[in-house]
């Protein structure tokens, strides 16, 4: 609405749309079939599926491949003109679909086969049609127009030039040379002198098993390499583990996400998936829709030992350096699983690549492959889930042989998600436990110095800064846990619910009466150190214990991060993203992990709050105190507090089949340091200081120190008017009120 000359104007930008009319007519669909659809091999009858042919096409966006057969980029003629690339990829998404199997749809083509969940809608290369599926010859068959003159200006553009016709199949009968699930032709039903001509164009699919062919009777696979992967198994004498239970075949564990690497170390990231188990199409079962009671070993009924298995593998390049048709890569596979052993054989395939040809040739078959997997157990802690590698059998001179690819993956199995929900409630309850201890234990000793205010300037105010910080700072972290809904957390990992959200608000709260608790305390001791000059001797003393608690503190963090570096640098990552690109990837956290010195920094802070009765003990020392300043409950309580999630950690490490850190809720490894050593190192530590203070305060505040260190001191008992000492402690414990 601006002017031209405003900084904010725009030229208009048209906007194209395409319409669901509910009394669609299907105008083009006797044009469609009359002589388009082509009878080719035995095909399924997909109007047998439970809710007929719209059940099995309409779920999902169908991306296909496109084949120019023998033509070069140079002699070929095109569906789309006026492009400035070769379209490799033609997308199928329906409009409409009625029940008696008559559809709209629309044919997207692009040059790449990534455009996440979206359609790729351009009109300059859509194509907008119908179709109807016949049932005598199984296909389903239609015509296509070109959307004509769209341009800046919409008043010229319309539908036209319907001379383009299409037919799909599904074939009943997949094998591993012929993984193509759908497969269909594109032509043109022009003359070939007509300037907008193209050559029959074939198209497959073989990204999966579309989830509506499972109600379809008659869809079989047949197995032709089993024999030679059943040699290479039998050549690698693996050896079974007693007490190791491996996934079954059947379940949802053998399908899984993968981080890549190949023998140049570029990375690139892929999905493994099983076709066919046995005769039987796999359960395909995506982890977002995972229900809770799914059990990941289930039974088989199948007694053999070496299960058949079909696989479909495919991994992605996103790297600005490859060409278009050599950043992705799928390799269709078969052989055997050893349930006994978690250790997968297969013989696999992939289609050649011709740097001379647009497209990918439907004869060209490099199958001297060999994929192993090697999956962990699932009642044992490892760290990789699956291990794998996929090699040429070829000889290195030859022009197809490839260096070994390497792949792995960090997720869980299903068992362990459902384990670890049922954990993070059990350590939901302990956190919650465990604050509550926390204010308790503060509780007591307010009442502790209410009850005996002249042991207040005894304290050690560093001690008092150390635990306050210890719960204001994670309060500042989480703050927005408090009123905001934060995405991040474990529970949209895991799938929970908001259950975890509401608790973690709880465990927020307490936190804060803690905090709210400890500061009381620790104004209560500031104040009265203010009160008069005799105080000065106090200060004194905890200058001194400043001068050398603040050294350590300061000298375990250069330590801290001498440690992170070093573990950064010497562990190197499984996969190092070269490219920026890359780092768009949403599977990126998989490639590589590397902790940040901020998480290693809150590890320290949780190794300093551990010891917090170092600052006491050095106070009692330098002050020559004898004083019960601290009430037991309140130092081996909090000790406690601190302690026991050492031992729970020690317990989960040991008794466990593993687990993601990220859902760590109670002794959370991003806020202590935990590990065997640490465990028992901590827990060891925290107990000898409590003994300590309770030495101190039992004996002296210079007990632990050897006699030649020890001054002699000659204390003198000034006498003081009775009246004045009772009305004085009368006004002291009347201040120190709570």
């Amino acid at each position: 609405m601006d002017s031209e000359h405003s900084s904010s104007y725009f030229e208009p930008v048209p906007i194209l749309g395409i319409r669901n009319f509910e009394n669609y007519e299907f105008s083009l669909v006797d044009n469609g079939k009359d002589g388009s659809c082509l009878s080719e091999g035995e095909n399924l009858d997909v109007n047998k599926a439970n809710g007929g042919f719209c059940s099995v096409i309409v779920q999902r966006k169908i991306r296909f491949e496109l084949d120019y057969g023998n033509c070069d980029q140079v002699n070929c003629s095109f569906v789309i003109k006026d492009v400035k690339f070769v379209p490799s990829f033609m997308f199928f998404k329906h409009i409409k679909c009625v029940d008696k199997g008559k559809m709209q749809v629309l044919l997207g083509f692009r040059n790449l086969s990534w455009t996440r969940n979206y359609f790729p809608f351009d009109p300059n290369t859509t194509l907008i049609g119908e179709g109807a599926w016949d049932e005598k010859k199984n296909s389903f068959c239609g015509v296509a127009c070109r959307i004509l003159k769209f341009g800046n200006s919409l008043n010229g553009t319309s539908i036209g030039d319907c001379s383009i016709k299409f037919s799909l199949r599904y074939p009943k009968v997949l094998s591993l040379r012929n993984r193509d699930s759908i497969v269909g032709k594109i032509w043109s039903d022009k003359n070939k002198e007509d300037p907008s001509y193209f050559d029959m164009i074939q198209f497959r699919s073989v990204w999966e098993v579309s989830p509506g062919l499972k109600n379809v009777p008659g869809l079989r696979y047949e197995y032709t390499e089993v024999d030679s992967a059943r040699r290479v198994y039998a050549s690698k004498h693996v050896a079974e583990h007693k007490g190791k239970t491996y996934p079954n075949a059947d379940s949802i564990d053998m399908r899984f996400d993968m981080s890549v690497i190949d023998s140049k170390g570029e990375p690139a990231w892929g999905i493994a998936n099983p076709m066919f188990v046995g005769a039987q199409p796999y359960k395909y079962q995506s982890y977002s829709l995972l229900p809770l009671s799914f059990e990941s070993a289930i039974p088989s009924n199948n007694d053999s030992r070496l299960l058949n298995i079909s696989y479909q593998i495919s991994y992605t390049y996103y790297s600005s350096n490859r060409p278009v048709l050599a950043q992705g890569f799928e390799i269709s596979a078969e052989g055997v699983y050893d349930r006994h052993t978690g250790v997968l054989c297969m013989v696999g395939c992939k289609h050649v690549r011709y740097k001379n040809h647009s497209s990918i040739k439907t004869d060209s078959l490099d199958c001297d492959i060999l994929v192993t997997i090697h999956f962990s157990p699932i009642n044992v802690a490892e760290k990789y889930r699956v291990k794998g590698t996929i090699e040429s059998t070829r000889i290195k001179s030859d022009p197809l042989y490839f260096g070994p690819i390497n792949f792995s993956t960090r997720s869980f199995y299903a068992g362990q998600a459902k384990e670890s929900i049922w954990r993070m409630d059990l350590e939901i309850t302990m956190v919650l436990i465990s604050n509550t201890l926390a204010c308790l234990f503060v509780g007591m000793q307010l009442f502790h110095v209410n009850k005996h205010p002249e042991v207040l300037p005894f304290i050690s105010v560093l001690m008092l800064v150390v635990l306050t910080l210890g719960h204001m700072i994670p309060l500042l972290l989480n703050f927005e846990a408090l009123f905001v809904k934060n995405s991040n957390q474990q529970n949209a990992f895991l799938e929970s619910g908001g259950w975890l959200e509401v608790n973690e608000i709880i465990v927020r709260a307490v936190t804060m009466v803690a905090f709210l608790l400890q500061f009381r305390l620790l104004q209560l001791t500031w104040s009265v150190r203010q009160g008069d000059d005799s105080r000065k001797g106090f200060w004194n003393a905890e200058k001194k214990a400043l001068y050398i608690s603040l050294p350590l503190y300061l000298t375990g963090g250069l330590i801290a991060w001498f440690v992170h570096r070093w573990k950064n640098s010497h562990q190197t990552p499984f996969l190092q993203p070269h490219h920026k690109r890359l780092r768009m990837v949403p599977y990126q956290n998989r490639f590589y992990h590397q902790t940040s010195f901020w998480t290693d920094f809150k590890s320290y802070g949780g190794l300093i709050l551990d010891g917090f009765l170092l600052p006491q003990i050095l106070f009692n020392i330098f002050s020559k105190s004898n004083e019960t300043a601290l009430a037991a409950s309140f130092y081996i309580g909090t000790t406690l507090v601190r302690l026991l999630p050492h031992a729970y950690d020690l317990y989960r490490a040991h008794s466990s089949s593993g687990y993601l850190d990220l859902s760590y809720i109670y002794a959370n490894h991003k806020m202590d340091f935990y590990s065997t050593a640490w465990d028992i190192i901590i827990p060891c530590g925290g107990l000898l200081f409590a003994i300590f203070v309770f030495l101190q305060q039992r004996y002296g505040g210079q007990y632990l120190l050897p006699k030649r260190f020890l001054k002699d001191a000659v204390y003198e008992k000034v006498s003081v008017d009775n009246s004045e000492e009772l009305q004085g402690e009368t006004v002291q414990k009347n201040f120190y009120s709570l």
